[in-house]
C-alpha cells in the first residue's frame, strides 16, 4: 500500500500544506517546531481515524481556526481517497472514504495498515501493563477484524458489569445478582476468546521479533515475549478457570466495585537473554527492543494481510548510537514506503539512500524537495 499524497488544512502548524511522496523512503527534515511530527500524526489519523499523540481532536486545530481537514490518496490494487474533517464548534469528527462517510472506526482499522515508531514507545517496555496491552491489541486488531470486534464487545461488557457492581455495592438487591451473573458469563466468554487469540499471536509474533532483533543486534542478544494472563493461569480450560476466579472473588469485586480479572488486567513480559527487560534492561536494550517490536509489527502485518503497511518513524535516530542507526538504516531498505522525520542540524551520513527516496525540507511553512 502506498500513500501518494496528503493535504493538511489548519492541522497543528500547517495552514495549507500539500505533499507528494515517494513510493519508498521519505525523509522529512526540519528544525524544531516546523511540523515534521504533525505530518506523521496526520498520516496516522487517516489510517486509524485516531490521534496518536493526544486524546482530544480539538488539540490539533490550528490556533484561531474552527476546524481541520486531512486528505490523502492511497493506492494499492485500487485507488482510495480518505478524508477527515473535524469541526471545533460541533466537537465532531467526520471520516470519508471515496466520498462516502464512514461511521465506525472498525471499518477503517486494518484497511490502511500503519506502523508508528516514536520516542513515546519507551512506555511499551518501561511503562505499565496497559501500554503493552495497547500495543498488542493494536497489532492484532489491524490484522483481524474478528479480534477487534471481540475487543470492542469485551470493553462494553466491562462497562456494563462495572455499573452493576457499583449498584450492588450501594444496594444488595436480589435482582441485581441475576444481572451480574448474566454479564459475568458474557465477560468470561468474550474474554476467553481474547486470551486465546493473544496466545496464538504471541506464539507467532515471537519469531518476527527475534528476526528483527537479530538484524539490529546480530547474535549478541535473544529477545522473547511471554503472555501473563489471569494471574498466571496455566490451565488448559481457560474459560472454566476464568469463571472460577470471578466466582471466588465476587464479594471482593462488589466491595471494590471493579472488574478484578480478565484480559484487561493481563501483561506481556519482555525478556532479553532470559532477563526481564523492564527490571534489568539498559536504556540501549530498551530502545533496541522497542525498535525491533515495530519492525516485527510491520512484517507481521505484511504477512497476515498481504499488504505493505505504511511505516512511520519519528525522531528515531536521535536516540540511537551509530552502530544501531546504521543497522536500522539498512533494515529500512527492506520495507515498503516509509516516512522518517529528521532534524536539520544533525549529521546523517550513515543513511542509506537511493534515487527513488525523497527528502522533504520544511522551513517556516515553505516546502521544498531534495
Amino acid at each position: 500500500m502506498i500513500l501518494s499524497s496528503i493535504h493538511l488544512k489548519n492541522f497543528r502548524s500547517h495552514k495549507n500544506t500539500y505533499l507528494d511522496f515517494s513510493d519508498e523512503l521519505n525523509y522529512i527534515v526540519g528544525g524544531n517546531g516546523q511540523g515534521k511530527t504533525s505530518i506523521l500524526e496526520a498520516i496516522y489519523y487517516l489510517c486509524t481515524t485516531k490521534n496518536c499523540s493526544s486524546k482530544s481532536d480539538s488539540e490539533v486545530v490550528r490556533f484561531k481556526e474552527d476546524d481541520f481537514e486531512i486528505m490523502g490518496e492511497f493506492k494499492n490494487s485500487t485507488q482510495n481517497t480518505a478524508r477527515i474533517f473535524y469541526s471545533l464548534k460541533e466537537n465532531k469528527k467526520y471520516y470519508f472514504q471515496n466520498g462516502k462517510q464512514i461511521y465506525r472506526a472498525a471499518e477503517i482499522i486494518g484497511k490502511f495498515p500503519v506502523v508508528l515508531l516514536t520516542p513515546a514507545d519507551h512506555s511499551i517496555t518501561q511503562g505499565p501493563p496497559s501500554d503493552r496491552r495497547k500495543f498488542v491489541d493494536s497489532v492484532i486488531s489491524q490484522a483481524s477484524e474478528t479480534y477487534l470486534n471481540f475487543l470492542l464487545d469485551y470493553n462494553k461488557t466491562l462497562r456494563h458489569r462495572s455499573t452493576i457492581l457499583n449498584h450492588l455495592k450501594e444496594s444488595r438487591r436480589e435482582d441485581l445478582y441475576g444481572e451480574l451473573e448474566a454479564w459475568t458469563q458474557k465477560l468470561v466468554r468474550t474474554g476467553t476468546e481474547i486470551i486465546k487469540r493473544r496466545k496464538i499471536f504471541i506464539d507467532e509474533f515471537n519469531s518476527f521479533v527475534k528476526s528483527s532483533y537479530k538484524i539490529i543486534m546480530e547474535d549478541n542478544e535473544i529477545p522473547e515475549i511471554s503472555y501473563f494472563y489471569l494471574n498466571g493461569c496455566d490451565q488448559v480450560e481457560v474459560e472454566k478457570y476464568f469463571y472460577g476466579l470471578i466466582s471466588e472473588k465476587e464479594e471482593e469485586e462488589i466491595r471494590r466495585a471493579t472488574n478484578l480479572f480478565g484480559p484487561h488486567r493481563d501483561d506481556f513480559i519482555f525478556k532479553v537473554n532470559q532477563i526481564n527487560l523492564k527490571d534489568f534492561g539498559s536504556q540501549g536494550q530498551h530502545k533496541t527492543f522497542q525498535t525491533a517490536l515495530r519492525f516485527a509489527q510491520y512484517f507481521y502485518l505484511k504477512d497476515k494481510i498481504g499488504r505493505q503497511p505504511l511505516f512511520l518513524l519519528d525522531d528515531v535516530f536521535g536516540e540511537l548510537d551509530s552502530k544501531r542507526s546504521i543497522k536500522i538504516s539498512e533494515y529500512l531498505k527492506k520495507v515498503g514506503q516509509a516516512f522518517i522525520t529528521l532534524t536539520d542540524f544533525t549529521n546523517y551520513d550513515f543513511l542509506i539512500k537511493n534515487e527513488k527516496d525523497r527528502t522533504i525540507l520544511l522551513n517556516n511553512g515553505e516546502i521544498s524537495y531534495a
